[in-house]
This record gives structure tokens, sequence and C-alpha cells, in this order.
């Protein structure tokens, strides 16, 4: 029976298993099911609103459920990392392809604007149910590549209230407040698109500009409108400014078709309860009209991405009631499909190449008399929506001719078919196009010779002159005073804004601005390998032919633009900057008529302009005026190529160079004199009067001649202080000088023909910016272009340098040149180049970094890959040591503050201000207390103020040392407020503050300022401390040095520089303007000299007038100081600096920055001082994170504390705990090396870069390997030797030792038993020396039995 039992047992067992199994078996077949065979998508219930999780739910489930027209992607993440989502719904959706324009919806951009959201899930669900069933959306989605985006802002819509139809609860802006439609790039005020803080426009951008969208829509709620661009003007008045964009009448047909069909739009009138009076004529308004927004999404996808976008205003309530959804989708589901049908309108085709028929990428469709173009896709297809007419199109493609189709017939309905092909420009064929007579599609040939087609001549031939191009010139001639030549630029400039923008470089003596247009594509920015230019005219105020001439030119450049080929390649491939007039005050007072006279020829105070630069000899010691200093900085802002100086009196261009250094006319030949002779020639040869070298026949008592119109600036007549030399030696710009004509001031008559003459002079002369080589030097580790790489050629000695980006561009004439590009922390690279005829070539190069160098070899950077936190660190240093990254920081960071002095107790109550609303960052020490017992303040700023914190950089600085000169001190403090303030806030600041410790002393004489006073300039009252001790002249490290005890303020700060960890200081001072660097006292030489003249120069360079190295002080004796920099022991020699002690014995760099040539200036001139010296002071903040950093550390691992770093085999640093040390070094290669008491010496090479940060070294020490001077080994086994032989010794003296104590125990006995008998012996005894005495009781052993007797007798 058990047996049985058992059996049966088992048999039950394995049915258990077989039923288990098959349930598994069961259970993944229907895992295995598709998803909508698991679960049916429930029915649209119109009804409620999606969070985000059922949101995504949902669009993955259809994506699974419509495979075959529908995918789901995110474009990004939010702040708080929720999906972007898009579904793309087309036939055939993983795949792109030619021939379907893309359209695009987007919702939900303000997280409470929600009906936005819920009508874009209801449309994608529409038109995924009725593909296939319902015609007109099967052919919307086979013919359309339609992309819907529910959601821009998920995050806002989750802090959104249902009901709220005022928008009052948090929802609008995403997770970091920022309003998302007021923070894109816009055309009229600068945006800096901060990826951290909005990561949802940074995705759409990139979203958009990665697409070619041809057409879309932007939904929002609040009203019941539809708002097309622009959505703001050059004005920014709140409201009722129509801002016209060249596609105007387009984008009012576009937005009335959506408002026609929605039932409530279309009446005008959406009596809104917040406005209930507001009306739209036709359910339409212009943006800006309605209300100015700046930083909208619309007018980028226009302006940047190609893509008309109108704005659609659905509700009335921002979050209605989910019981109002069904009604909001029935009022705009047509609207939203009528929309979408207008995709297919307009102009569509190919650009091929004429050759092989391959697809044209990139090429550009212009339609006359609308000033804005699209591009054709990767597939070369176009699509140009139109309204029904008669068009003129061109197309541009680099390295091809020009297009222009005349007569293009658009009608309603669909678009009409326009295919063009391309010939290649070193074709030989070009000839005139032909137009086939269909009216719905066009294909056009640029190399046709079809002469029976019904041509309309459409283009012309290439053998005609291009002076037969029908072009609009300018008409009004007339001379414009400062006035009109300002409502000139202005009209222009708003007109024209997608390729203008107006800006100022500074103002006049007289407050005139400098105004100067720039002409571009893309205004405003400068776009990757693309070259500027710049003309300049009216530096001699009564030669004014030149300023009426660009503004002729500004003129005929806006107006062709879009239909003249020529013009048109110009601008794309061009940034072109004009300045109408260099001396406005001058032309002001000149007379018209003025043949040769000088009234008006200089600026107010006086002195030629052209006379007053720097110049090679120095020859000019005049001080720099206000329009000389703003064309120097405006020329080192920007990678300017070629430019040309616009003058009058005589027929000529001048060329390079204008001064000899014996002061005689001569040829004074450049390192690229054939270069400017060729583009000088360019703008001759297009004058024939110019060309003929008879400048002035008839006027001129000389006669002078000028083979070919051009002269050698030099041996025409020497020019000190020219601008075309010092544009030559102290930048990459080419420039030369132009004189137009013998009659400085014609009467106005006379301008049109002055126009004429030169018209193709400009134009070719700009033409010219694109010869010789051009491109990038590229980073071969990370991609990135190297900023202020060098580039040379072999036979020419004249180096350029690369563009902050990487990109550069070199003029040189056709030839076969050896070019070289270099830059620091990098190996050089070497090619050879055919520079062409005609046009440019490009060369790129790309460079290894160079890590270390260790025994003479060169050892390739392998620094292993950083954590993402260092790298984007080290991503933001060099960002903002590029060409205007701290230019968009200060920007990003206004400051509001209301400047006036503070004297001693406002400032502690300011300091601890700042420490009570930000206690977080800031902390307050004092280091000691004045005579008259002041504290010394000393505040620090870091996200841990309180920890000692080695590896991270330390700054100090310093101001008030002189209490006569207080501007320093207010400097501080609205430094220190402007860095707290914007902590959190701005992504810059935040990560600079968490990677430093900056240390701020306000007034280190707080007593010598009580007794200063306001706008005194010279006065000495206040400069010493209350012992009459000036503080500057009391900090000595050596007592032999000293014949007093320290003031106490000195002593206060003396104790915080040695406390060492200091990586830089900087002292602001007063009386002058200028940075002065170590040594005050006078020394032979400077350990480090080149590193402490670097970092004056770095501050310096940022600030705008500093670097001129003119002061503009009065009753200044030093003249022009180069580059704003001195020695200070040049400046002002005397013993006991700040400066010095702390290089000596803070081993710590210290500059000493002069902010003013006023000691006390008025409190109203601080505002100026700090907007000149903020950047300055924030480059010190990045400039502190350079140099070398490391750690040192023995073999085990254990960091080194208080190991010698010898820089260079002077400068020492010594590190701090856990080993780190940070040492600031001028670019270039360093000679590093490492001492530590019983370890072995370690030197290497490395390479400090000006634009990146520190890269961190370990240094590993072996134990010392020397000892007294000789190898380790050789001592070692001398020592084991020595040890050795000793031992032995011992050991045989030992064993003899041992031997004789046998024989001898004997004798000391019997010495022991007559002890007594001595002591005896020894009190009686009255004969005997002591010695002999002695002698008895130091017997040696080894004496003799018998010698022992003898004695014993005695």
């Amino acid at each position: 029976m058990s047996g049985q039992r058992g059996s049966n047992l088992s048999s039950s067992h394995k049915l258990s298993l077989l039923v288990l199994s098959m349930l598994v078996v069961f259970i993944s077949s229907i895992n295995s099911l598709p998803l909508d065979e698991q679960r049916e998508l429930e029915p649209e219930i119109y009804s409620k609103y999606y969070n985000y999780d059922q949101l995504t739910d949902l669009l993955k489930s259809l994506a699974q459920k419509y495979a075959n027209i529908a995918n789901l992607t995110s474009i990004g993440r939010s702040v708080e990392n929720r999906e972007l989502w898009v579904m793309r719904i087309t036939r055939d959706p993983t795949a792109d392809g030619p021939g379907k324009p893309k359209f695009k919806y987007v919702g939900n951009m303000h997280g409470d604007e929600t009906v936005s959201r819920q009508v874009l899930i209801y449309l994608l669900e529409y038109l995924l149910e009725k593909y296939g069933e319902e015609p007109r959306v099967t052919e919307l989605v086979d013919s359309t590549d339609i992309y819907i985006m529910p959601s821009m802002n998920p995050d806002g819509f989750e802090k959104s209230k249902e009901g709220d139809c005022m928008g009052k609860d948090e929802g609008r802006n995403n997770a970091k407040n920022v309003d998302l439609n007021r923070s894109f790039p816009d055309q009229f005020e600068e945006i800096h698109v901060n990826a951290e803080e909005m990561p949802e426009v940074a995705a759409v951008m990139r979203w958009i500009l990665q697409n070619k969208f041809v057409l879309s829509g932007n939904l929002h709620g609040g009203t019941v409108v539809a708002s097309y661009p622009f959505d703001d003007s050059a004005a920014h008045d709140n409201e009722g400014t129509y801002s016209r964009s060249p596609d105007d009448a387009l984008f009012r047909y576009l937005a009335r078709v959506y408002a026609e069909n929605n039932p409530v739009m279309k009446t005008g009138q959406p009596k809104c309860e917040e406005n209930i009076n507001e009306t739209f004529k036709d359910g339409i308004t212009n943006g800006a009209k309605w209300y100015d927004v700046a930083g909208g999404m619309q007018d980028f996808n226009y302006l940047k991405g190609g893509c008309l976008e109108i704005t659609m205003e659905l509700s009335c309530c921002k979050y209605p009631p989910s019981t109002q959804l069904k009604t909001e989708w029935d009022n705009n589901r047509e609207a939203l499909l009528a929309y979408m049908e207008k995709i297919h309108i307009g102009v569509r085709g190919f650009v091929r190449a004429a050759r092989n028929d391959a697809p044209l990428a990139d090429a550009v469709i212009m339609v006359a008399g609308i000033n804005h173009k699209v591009s054709t896709s990767r597939f070369g297809d176009y699509y140009r929506l139109l309204l029904p007419g008669t068009y003129n199109i061109t197309v541009l493609a680099p390295g091809y001719i020009p297009m222009s189709v005349a007569g293009v017939e658009v009608t309603e309905g669909k678009a009409a078919v326009l295919n063009i092909t391309l010939e290649a420009e070193n074709d030989e064929n070009p000839a005139t196009l032909s137009i086939p007579e269909s009216p719905t599609e066009t294909s056009v040939n640029s190399a046709s010779t079809d002469s029976s087609s019904s041509s309309t001549g459409v283009n012309e031939a290439a053998d005609e002159e291009k002076d037969s191009r029908v072009t609009v010139q300018p008409q009004d001639f007339r001379h414009h005073h400062y006035n009109d030549m300002e409502l000139f630029l202005q009209k222009f400039s708003s007109e024209y804004s997608s390729i203008t923008r107006l800006y100022s470089i500074g103002k006049s003596v007289q407050e005139r601005s400098l105004w100067v247009m720039e002409i571009s594509n893309n205004p405003g920015v400068h776009e990757f390998g693309e070259p500027e230019f710049k003309y300049i005219g009216n530096m001699h105020g009564n030669e004014v032919v030149g300023r009426e001439l660009l503004l002729n030119l500004i003129d005929y450049l806006c107006r062709n633009y879009g239909t003249d080929p020529e013009i048109t390649q110009l601008i794309n491939s061009t940034r072109i900057h004009i300045m109408p007039s260099m001396n406005p005050d001058g032309y002001e007072v000149s007379q018209e008529g003025d043949i040769s006279g000088v009234q008006g020829r200089n600026n107010t105070n006086n002195y030629d302009l052209n006379r007053n630069f720097p110049d090679r000899f120095n020859f000019v010691t005049d001080p720099r005026q206000p329009e000389t200093l703003a064309v120097m900085n405006w020329a080192k802002s920007y990678p300017f190529v070629l430019s040309a100086n616009l003058h009058g009196g005589s027929l000529v261009v001048n060329y390079p160079f204008d001064d000899s250094p014996d002061n005689v006319s001569i040829y004074s030949k450049s390192s690229d004199d054939d270069v400017f002779r060729m583009v000088a020639l360019a703008y001759s040869q297009e004058n024939s009067q110019m060309y003929d070298g008879h400048s002035c026949k008839g006027m001129d008592l000389y006669q002078e001649y000028f083979k070919d119109g051009i002269t050698n600036g030099a041996e025409w007549y020497n020019v000190h202080g020219g601008m075309q030399d010092w544009n030559y030696i102290n930048t990459n710009c080419f420039e030369v000088t132009i004189e137009l004509g013998c009659y400085k001031y014609p009467p106005a008559a006379d301008l049109p023909k002055y126009w004429e003459r030169n018209r193709r002079s400009l134009l070719q002369f700009i033409h010219q910016v694109h010869r010789g080589v051009k491109g990038v030097v590229i980073d071969s580790k990370d991609g990135f272009g190297i900023p202020n790489a060098t580039i040379t050629v072999d036979t020419i000695n004249h180096p350029i340098t690369s563009n902050v980006a990487g990109d550069y561009w070199r003029l040189l004439v056709p030839g076969k040149y050896h070019l070289t590009a270099s830059a620091q922390g990098y190996s050089s690279v070497s090619t050879f180049v055919n520079v062409p005829k005609e046009g440019v070539e490009i060369v790129n190069f790309t460079l290894n970094r160079i890590h270390s160098y260790t025994n003479g070899q060169t050892t390739e950077d392998t620094t292993p890959v950083l954590d993402p936190s260092v790298k984007e660190f080290q991503s933001l240093i060099k960002q903002l040591s590029g060409e205007s990254g701290l230019d968009k920081l200060i920007k990003d960071t206004p400051t509001q503050s209301s400047f006036r002095y503070r004297r001693y107790s406002e400032v502690s109550e300011f300091l601890r201000g700042l420490t009570l609303n930000f206690p977080e960052i800031t902390s307050l020490q004092s280091l000691g207390q004045s005579v008259e017992f002041r504290t010394i303040w000393a505040l620090e700023i870091s996200n841990n103020p309180k920890v000692q914190e080695p590896s991270e950089p330390k700054i100090r600085f310093v101001a008030g040392i002189h209490g006569n000169a207080p501007v320093g001190t207010e400097l501080l403090l609205e430094f220190a407020a402007s860095l707290c303030i914007n902590y959190g806030k701005n992504a810059a600041i935040t990560r600079l503050i968490n990677e430093t410790r900056i240390v701020i002393l306000p007034s280190i004489n707080p007593d010598g300022r009580e007794l200063a006073k306001e706008k005194d300039c010279t006065s000495t009252a206040g400069k010493t401390n209350v012992h009459g001790k000036d503080l500057d002249n009391d900090f000595f490290g050596n007592a032999s040095q000293r014949a007093a005890e320290p003031q106490p303020e000195t002593r206060a700060v003396m104790d915080l520089i040695q406390e060492r960890g200091f990586t830089l200081s900087v002292a602001l001072d007063g009386g002058s303007v200028l940075v002065t660097y170590p040594y005050d006292k006078p020394v032979q030489s400077v350990e480090n000299a080149d590193t402490l003249r670097y970092l004056a120069t770095v501050y310096a360079n940022h600030h705008p007038k500093m670097h001129s190295g003119d002061t503009g002080c009065p009753n200044s004796q030093m003249g022009t100081i180069p580059n704003g920099v001195l020695r200070a022991a040049e400046w002002h020699s005397h013993m006991g600096s700040m400066k010095d002690f702390s290089v000596d014995f803070g081993h710590c760099p210290e500059i000493t920055v002069y902010t003013s040539c006023c000691l006390f200036p008025p409190a109203e001139m601080l505002p100026t001082l700090w907007a000149e010296n903020r950047k300055s002071l924030l480059s010190m903040l990045v400039e502190v994170h350079k140099g070398v950093r490391g750690v040192v550390k023995d073999k085990n691992g254990k960091p080194i504390v208080g190991a010698i770093i010898v820089l260079n085999g002077g400068v020492r640093v010594f590190t701090s705990e856990g080993g780190y040390f940070h040492a600031l070094l001028a670019p270039g290669l360093h000679n590093i090396e490492a001492v530590a008491d019983g370890y072995q010496q370690q030197s290497q090479k490395v390479s400090v870069s000006p634009f990146e940060a520190a890269s961190s070294i370990i240094i590993e020490f072996d134990m010392e390997n020397d000892i007294f001077g000789l190898p380790r080994e050789l001592v070692v086994a001398s020592a084991a030797a020595a040890m050795t032989a000793l031992v032995v010794t011992a050991c045989i003296i030992w064993c003899v030792c041992s031997a004789k104590s046998n024989r001898q125990k004997d004798g000391f006995h019997r010495l022991q038993q007559h002890r007594d008998d001595y002591d005896d012996e020894i009190r009686l005894m009255s004969m005997g020396s002591k010695k002999s005495l002695l002698s008895h009781e130091f017997q040696d052993e080894s004496e003799s039995d018998q010698d022992t007797l003898y004695t014993n007798k005695l």
C-alpha cells in the first residue's frame, strides 16, 4: 500500500507540474500578443485632462497601434526631467525622404494654458483613426510630414490647477520660473539662451534648426485670436506698433484661414471676462500691435528657421473645466486641419547640380520683393509658401552660378512646381535660362542653350557686364547732417530688420553716437566661417564724400538683397559693418564747398584722428581721443579681415605702411605688400578716373601721378599714428585708405556722379575678403575650435590668429604657400596650399594637445575621461574666456544699484547685510582693528565659506589701502552684492562661486577714509592712517628692514597674507588708469615677470580704456603706457608695498589696479567706473582657474603637505592640505619641479592655455635616490659592507679578550683582597703623587701578574 500511495503522489506531482507549465505557456502567449490585442485603447471621451504619466502612456499606445503612420520621439527633457514628446504622423514615419513638407504644432508652451494640450491630443487621435477612412485625412498624412508636440512645458502643467482661468496659480513658466515664450533669440534684443535654466527652449531651438519646417502653429490660451509676426518692434512700445514682416500679406492670409474656420475667433469679439471689450478685426492681429513680446517663438521660427509660424489663442479661460473640452475641440478641429493644408500652396521643387543631377542641400531660394529666404533640405527639395501672383525667383548655392527665374505663376490651390538645375562656377557654358510653357511645372537649367524655348530673358548671359543687371539705385542724394543721418540709419534698420542691425561703438567728444550699420543674413551673430568686413567714412570731418557713399551703399545693399544675385550672395556670405561717420563733431562745423580746407577736419578737441593711433615708432604722444579709443575697441572686438578708410582730397588707394623709421618719404613695404597691392587694385580698377593715375587734373599744382591709382602710404608722404597701420599691426585686419576725390566737401549736386564712379569699386573691394585661405583650427580631442591659434605663412612675416570659435581667414595672392597652425599647448601642424586666382581655398587644421614634456620628450595628452561636472566647468571657463563670454554674462546679470560713497559704519552694515541675506555663501571675519579701533573686515564668498577647501583656488580682492582713494571700496561692495544676488539665478556666477573661494577686503584704511573728501582729485588728506603712515610702505617681512612695529592695519593684512593658500590678489587704488605688477621695490630682475605682466594685461584688456595705454589723466608724465600695464617700480618705486609682501611672503601674485585719474571722483561717476571695471573684475574670477594645478603624493597615494613646487627654476609655491597646489602662469610651456624632504625630485613641463582651465596634474614621489650626493644604491651597499666589517672586527676582539680574561681572574681576586689595605695606605701615606695613588684604582687587566704584585708591595 505504501508503494502504491507513493506512486500516486508522484503522479499527482507530475500532473501539477504539467498544469503549471501549461499555465506559464498560456500567460507567455498572452504577453507576446501586440499591445492593441492585449488592451484596446479606450475611446476618447473629450472630458478629462491627461497628466504627464497618462499622456505618456497614451502616446506610446497610439504609436504602437498605428506604427505604420506614427512614430513617437522625445526632442529633449524639461527642467524636472520630463520628456518633451513629439508624435510624427506621416506615411513611413521612421524614414526621411524628399517630397513631403514638414509641418508642426506646438502646444502648452505656457503650462497653465491647457486647451492647446488637449486639442492637439484630440487632433493626433483624429488623424490616426481617420487615416484610410477619410480621403481628406489620408491625403494630408500621405503628402505631409506632420509633427505634433502636445506639451512644451510639462512641468508647468503639473503645477497648474483646473478652473484657473486667469493664470493666477503657478504653472505658466517652467520649473526655473522662465517664461518660455520670452526666451528665444530676438532680432531687436539680445537674449542668451541658458540651457540649464530653460532646457525646453534649447531643445525646441535645436529641433527647429535641425528640421526645415515649412509651416507651424503655436497654440496658447487667454483670449481667442490668431496672432502673426512680428511679435516685437525695435521701439518695444507696449502696444500699438505694427511690426511688419517681409511676408506680412501671407501671414495675414494664414491667420485668417485659421480664424475663419473657428466659429468664435472669426467674430473678432472673444468677449473674455478679463477684457470684455477687446476686439480683433477678422479675428487676427499683428503680434507687436497687440502687445510687444521680445523673445517669442514665432519670430524665431521665421527669422532663424525659415518656417512660417502663427500663434493661436484658443480660449478665454486658460485652464477651463474639463467639461468644456468637447466644445473647444469642436471649435478648433476644422481650423487645425484647414491651416495644415495651407502648407501645400505657393512654389515647390528641387534644386540639383547640372553635372550629375545630385540634389543640392542648403541652396537658398529668394523671391524678389520679399526679403525672406528659404533653403533646400538635404534631398534638394524646397517649399516656398506664396499667395497667388507672378514672382521672380532666384536660387543660390555655394560653388554654383546663381539662377533667376522670372514670371513664375502661383495660382490658387496646389503649389506650382519649379525645379532648378545649377551649373558649377568652374563650368564653361553658363548661358541664358529658358522657361517651358507649362504654368504649373517649370524646369530651369543654368547651362541651357535651347533658344527655341519660350524664353523670357530671366537671366543675363555670363559674358554681359554686371552693370547691366536691373538693380534699384539710390535716389536720394544729399548731404546728411548728424540728425538726418541718424534717422536714415534707423529707418533702414527698421525696414530691413532681417538683414540689418544698427549699433553704436561709443560717442564723440560732443556725445554724438558713432553709429555702425551691420548688414548680414544673420545680423548680430558671427556665423562660423564667415569673414567680417568694415568700411569707415568721414574720419576727417570735412571729407564728406565717403560719408555719403556709405549711406548710398547701405541703401543699395538693402534694397537689392533677394533680387540681385551678387548682392544677395555677398550679404549671405559676409558680415558687413559700415560706419558712415567717425568724426560727426567735425562734420557739423564743416562747410559745403570746401575744396582743400581744414575747418572740421579734426575732432572737437582739435586732434587729427588719423594721427592719433599708436604708431610703431612711438612718435605719437597726443592723448587718445574718445573716437580713436572707440574704434580701437571695436576693431579688437570683431574678427575683421579687411577694411577701408574713406577720405577725400586726392584720388588714389593708399596702402601700408604709412610711415618710415626715418620719417622720410620712402616706400615702406609691409610683409603683405603683395596682398595690399592686390586689394588696392581691386578698388582702383573699377574706378576709371582713379585707375588713370592722374588724381586731380586741373586742380593739383604738383600734378601728382599714381600708377594704376594706388600708392604706398609712406612713399606718398609720412603719416605717424594712422589707422590703417594700426589695424595691420595690432589686429588680423588688412586696411587701406581710399581717397575718393580732390573736392573735400563737394556740392550735393555732384554726389550722384561720385556714387556712379565708386559703386562697383565699393562692391568689388568687399569681394576681396573672400580671397586667400580660410578654415578652422580644431582640437583633436574634443572637436572644438581652438581660439587664438596662430597661422603663419613661411614666406610672410605676419602671423594671424584664429577667432574664438577657431575659424580663421588669411588674405593671400594666388600662389603656393606653406602654412603652419600652432597654439599654446598643442603640437604644430603644417601643410602646403595652392591659393586659386579666384575665390578662397579652405584649409582646416587639427591639432593634438600636449600634456607634458618628460626628459625632453613630448607627451600627447592622455588625460582620462573627466567627470561630466569637471568637463562642464572647463567648458564654462573656455566660454567665458572667449570673445563675448563675459559680455554675455554681464548682460545676463544686470545691476540696479544706486551708487554712492559709504562711510565706515555703512560699509560695516552693508557687509553684515550680505551675510544675513546670503548666509549660505558668505562669511564675515574681523582681521583686526585700525588705530582708531575700526574693524578691518574680510568677506568670504563661496559655497562653503566656513570650510577649508584646499582644492579650490582662492582669490583676494583688496581696496582702500589709501583712504583718499575710495572708488575701489565701492566697486568691491558692488561686486560682492552682484555675485551674491546672482547666485542660484545665473548658472555661470553660481558655478564660479561654487568653484572659488573669494575673499574681499573692501577697506584696510578705514581711519584714513573718514578724513578724505569727495571730489578732491589730488588731495592727500586720508591717504595715510591716523599715525601718518602710508600703509603701502609698511609691509616688511624681515625685522632687519623694519624701523618700527607694523601698523595695526598692516599687521591684520600681513597675517591674512601669510596664511598662504591664495592663488591671486587684486588691489584697487586710484590716481591713474593702469595696472601695475610686482615689484614696487627697485630690483634688477623679477622672477615670473611674464606671468605677473600677463595677469595685469588680462585685467587691462577687459577694460574699455585701460588697454589703450593712454591714461587720459591731466598732468600725466608717463605718456602712452603699452597695453596699460607697467612694472610698479617704473611707476612709483618704493619699499614695503603690499604687493611685494604678497609675492615674497605669501607666495601669491598681486596686481594693483588704478581705477580713475581722480582719487575721489564725484559719486555720479561711480556707475561709469563700475561699468568700466566690472568685466575686468569678473575676468580675474575666470583667470584664477587657469595656470597649473595638481596634487603631490607618494607612491602609496598619501598626499604630501609642504612640498615645494618650483616654477621655471624660480618662484615657489607650497602644497597645502591634501597635497594640493595651484599656480598661475602666463600662457606657454613651463618647467615644473617638485621637491620634498626624503623624496626624489620630480620635474616635468606643462603647457598653459590662455583660454582653458588649468589641467590637473598628479606628481608622484619616489623615495630620495641620492644620499650625500651619491646614488642611494651605492651608499646603501657601502654602509652594509662597513657594518659587516665592523661586526666581524667586534667578534674577533671579543674572542681575544675572552681568552685573556680567563688567565687574569686570579690577579683580580688579589686586588680585591687587598683593597682595604690600599685604603689605609692612601690615608697614611705622606709621600708619593696623587697620580701614583690613582693608578691603584685603574689597574688594567692587561698588566702582568708580576706587575700587579710589584705594585701591591709599594
